[in-house]
């Protein structure tokens, strides 16, 4: 497989080895809220000072998480990949990138974050994506426009369409391998990506999680432990030609 295309889809359960809550739990709430309270473009219109709280406190404790093995892992093999590799991911943190410093990726390699990342803002006037690691509020002056108020988290809320939908569509026909590590199979529409490379393409399939996805009938091979150990084996099998 040395020249193929890996596709890696990781969600929130790869990044609670490394301190952060995953994305909901059993009674609907995320870290302690209502999804609808913070979650929502009609929730930013209603109370944008709520929902920049949130974000805010999310953007302090990413600052005190750092990657674990199975990110870890991730970077090293995008490091030594002789073909493409693509990392789709779901989550807002930035701790594959933090990953990657240790292990610099090979020029096949590309990162998307399909639901927007923590650590950056969006001014709503221009659509123009700013670095942004300090707290924002309702008075923060926007960079590029100057006005207090227009600046929003780069976060993609439920009601809005995921980034980079359109490339996804064009890499799965490619795909030879495609990983799914740390999701539940209830988010759509990374749910479904297995469903289209399997329709799209002849690729091998593997779900690594903590316990089945609700889609993991899906896959060709199933894998259930914690991140931090699963995923490490199961790049040094891909790195050994084993997969």
């Amino acid at each position: 497989m040395r020249n193929k295309t890996i596709i890696v889809l990781t969600g929130a359960g790869i990044s609670v080895e490394s301190g952060l809550a995953t994305f909901r739990d059993a009674g609907g709430l995320w870290c302690g809220h209502r999804i609808e309270d913070v979650a929502t473009p009609e929730a930013f219109g209603r109370d944008p000072k709520r929902v920049h709280e949130f974000y805010n406190l999310r953007r302090a404790q990413l600052k005190d998480a750092a990657p674990n093995a199975a990110h870890l892992a991730l970077a090293k093999l995008a490091a030594r990949w002789q073909g493409r590799f693509f990392l789709i991911t779901q989550n807002v943190d930035d701790l594959h990138e933090r990953a990657q410093t240790l292990h610099p990726p090979a020029i096949g390699y590309q990162l998307f974050h399909m639901h927007g990342e923590l650590n950056k803002a969006r001014c709503q006037a221009s659509e123009e994506i700013i670095d942004w690691r300090d707290d924002l509020t309702v008075a923060t002056p926007c960079p590029c426009c100057g006005k207090p108020g227009s600046l929003r988290p780069h976060i993609v809320w439920f009601g809005e369409m995921p980034l980079h939908m359109e490339f996804f569509a064009k890499i799965f026909p490619e795909c030879d391998l495609f990983m799914s590590i740390g999701t539940s199979g209830n988010v759509y529409p990374a749910a479904g990506f297995v469903r289209e490379v399997r329709a799209l393409s002849r690729s091998h399939t593997v779900e690594l999680n903590l316990e089945p996805s609700l889609v993991n009938s899906l896959f060709a091979e199933k894998i259930y432990g914690p991140a931090g150990e699963i995923v490490p084996r199961y790049v040094e099998r891909i790195l050994a030609g084993e997969v």
